[in-house]
């Protein structure tokens, strides 16, 4: 089964019937909506579904956390990169989410919908309509008001009974035990004031350290007889003591972490500590304070660290950001937050041809959310900068999926903005790259001159290079080698030698190279290149080097080092999240395992290189003398094992777990080798 799903934090007291409840509905209702006010568990309740998932007849759980878009055009987008669509078209994405679910029974979860509701019931009706066999579960504190829509309420739990146990549960987690009767009746008018909210619960049990039962007791009563804390939306009225919680919970905080509380609030995703060090630092926080500040929440639950990810709740950073208004701070934080960003960018951006390689990469995709929130900040407060991030952005973007988001910033930024020629530049070749793997040739062939001719004038020689390397890989994908050979001799010069536009033109040329028949010239500059990128710890080139040199071997019938050049490209993709490279990779892997006459493996890779071209959204593709190769092996297994084994194997990969399915097929040595490192 294909899956993420959050890992389920908290308890279930109380909710057993609502659980049962809810999984019935998911096996005869194809639209289950999970509504309630803040803090009463609907996403907990959601998590433990798509949980039980093995145990329900689907092939793939996808979850899309939502509390983080703020409905911009991307909506759809980042549904579709939830569910795992890398998609390298230029359709619509719900759309191509549409395409990619098809028919398969998938169970799609839309976790905190209140706020995007008209986009997420208008994405529900699509996809409903295209895809006969998909559940989707919702929750939101609002039906999407989708017809046949089931929906099923969640409330607090019991105060006298169900909350007095989650209670008693959680203040057992700190260490705290009822020593007699006036204890748990004080306990008791705990879950009476705070109604049973489970949330509000919590939070109250995190208080116990500071007070005891009793004076946390008297303290929530004398607030809610008052009116409660400061109005703010986290539901409806009658969730009032969720606030007042929370309230309490800010005002025991000290100052600092207080305001530690608030800043924090402008994170989209879970930030890494140092991003919350460099953010929401400055006076009169500094390092030695914002560390006690930020032990001093986890100690009183409301913030998590857990692997090496600081996480706040939705309710709570709701909190936190209207006090951010409160106190003023809301856009020098959010200046902040997009300056640290920004030069999150540049640094991935310089590392690119080195070791910081692949930890750019997954910095960049844990940190998406708050890229796009940076992006659209910067647009507003300073557009050049805006401009150059999203330049700087594209082309890690485009290697790992992310070609919608970055081909709508680009290109409104492109619309919108003036900005030096060099950042221009920039974003021309990176907006050209993400038109090129969308398949719109002639577009990414315009915006190539127009970086050039814009680069050649602001005097920026790797953008130069980078704008010839654009215009060479068109010709490539359009049958051209010779003349993408010629593109990269124009360019490629010793003032770029060791940078990633160097790398970049050199590869071009050794595809040029082999698309041309000059096959040892070519596995001789591919060696080079792979050889340099293995010296300074990259990845990115040295994967498509093995990739030339797996085609080579292929040519020259050394099947065993196709396989074992394809696996190490396969490796490389995996190491940055390139659907794009792994579906490629495998259907080399495929031609090699047929070459050595292993038909039922290569009916399996061409499978799940199958599963992989389906999630960028396309049919095969590749340079042209990919095809050829890939028709001969799949001629040779078909051969080799018969026409109904290779169509068994090829289907149930199809249908595999496909990133477990490919671990499972690097860590299988070939006659005996290893593949490469």
């Amino acid at each position: 089964m294909d899956s993420w799903i959050p890992p389920v934090q908290g308890s279930f007291v109380g909710r057993t019937g609502e659980i049962a409840e809810l999984m019935a509905a998911l096996r005869t209702h194809r639209l289950v909506t999970l509504v309630g006010g803040g803090g009463v568990g609907k996403s907990r309740l959601a998590a433990h579904a798509a949980g039980c998932a093995p145990d329900q007849p689907y092939d793939a759980v996808y979850w899309a956390p939502l509390w983080s878009l703020s409905g911009r055009p991307l909506f759809a987008a980042a549904v579709a990169d939830a569910c795992g669509l890398t998609d390298h078209s230029t359709r619509d994405p719900g759309e191509a989410l549409g395409t990619w679910i098809g028919a398969s029974r998938v169970l799609l979860v839309l976790d905190s919908c209140e706020h995007v509701r008209e986009e997420c019931a208008a994405l529900v009706e699509v996809l409903l309509a295209r895809c006969p066999r998909l559940v989707v579960l919702a929750t939101s504190r609002e039906p999407l008001g989708v017809w046949d829509e089931r929906v099923q309420r969640v409330g607090p739990l019991d105060p006298e009974t169900d909350g007095l146990e989650l209670f008693t549960e959680r203040a057992g987690a700190v260490g705290v035990r009822w020593d007699g009767p006036a204890d748990l009746a004080a306990a008791q008018a705990v879950c009476r004031w705070l109604e049973g909210v489970p949330l509000a619960l919590e939070l109250a049990a995190g208080l116990l350290g500071e007070h005891g039962v009793g004076v946390l007791a008297a303290g929530l009563g004398r607030r809610l007889e008052l009116g409660g804390s400061r109005e703010v939306s986290v539901g409806p009225a009658r969730h009032r003591a969720l606030v007042t919680t929370i309230g309490w919970s800010h005002e025991l905080c000290s100052p600092a972490e207080r305001l530690l509380w608030a800043r924090m609030s402008v994170f989209r995703s879970d930030p890494a500590p140092e991003a919350v060090l460099d953010v929401c630092g400055g006076a009169p926080l500094g390092p030695a304070a914002l560390g006690g500040a930020l032990a001093g929440l986890q100690d009183k639950s409301i913030v998590t660290v857990r692997d090496g990810r600081v996480l706040m709740l939705d309710t709570v950073r709701e909190y936190g950001a209207m006090w951010l208004a409160e106190i003023g701070e809301s856009e020098a934080v959010a200046d902040r937050h997009a300056g640290y960003f920004s030069r999150a960018t540049a640094a991935a951006d310089g590392a690119w041809w080195g070791r910081g390689q692949r930890r750019a990469y997954a910095g960049l995709a844990r940190s998406h959310d708050d890229l796009c929130a940076a992006l659209e900040h910067l647009l507003l407060a300073d557009p050049e900068e805006a401009m150059a991030m999203a330049g700087r952005l594209g082309f890690f973007w485009a290697c790992c999926g992310h070609l919608h988001e970055a081909g709508h910033y680009l290109d409104e930024f492109l619309q919108l903005v003036t900005a030096p020629a060099a950042v221009q530049a920039k974003a021309l070749w990176s907006l050209g790259v993400v038109r090129c793997l969308q398949g719109s040739y002639d577009l990414a062939q315009r915006l190539s001159r127009e970086a050039r001719v814009v680069a050649e004038s602001a005097g920026e020689g790797a953008l130069v290079a980078d704008a010839a390397y654009l215009h060479g890989l068109v010709l490539l994908l359009r049958g051209k080698p010779l003349a993408a050979l010629h593109e990269a001799d124009r360019v490629l010069s010793a003032s770029i030698a060791g940078s990633a536009s160097g790398a970049r033109c050199r590869l071009l040329r050794v595809f040029g190279l082999t698309g041309s028949g000059f096959l040892a010239q070519a596995r001789t500059e591919a060696e080079a290149l792979r050889a340099d990128s293995v010296a300074v710890g990259e990845h990115w080139a040295r994967s498509y080097a093995d990739y030339q040199l797996a085609v080579i071997a292929l040519y020259e019938e050394r099947a065993a080092d196709a396989a074992g050049h394809a696996r190490s490209m396969l490796r490389a993709k995996q190491a940055i999240g390139d659907s794009f490279g792994l579906a490629l990779g495998l259907d080399l892997l495929a031609v090699a395992l047929a070459d050595q006459g292993r038909g039922e493996l290569s009916a399996r890779a061409y499978g799940l290189g199958h599963r992989f071209w389906q999630m960028v959204g396309h049919p095969q593709r590749g340079t042209p003398e990919l095809g050829a190769l890939r028709e001969q092996g799949e001629r040779s297994a078909r051969t080799q094992v018969g026409d109904a084994a290779y169509d068994r194997a090829y289907g149930r990969a199809t249908k595999a777990d496909p990133h477990r399915m490919l671990d499972a097929m690097l860590a299988d040595p070939i006659d005996g080798r290893t593949s490469r490192t």
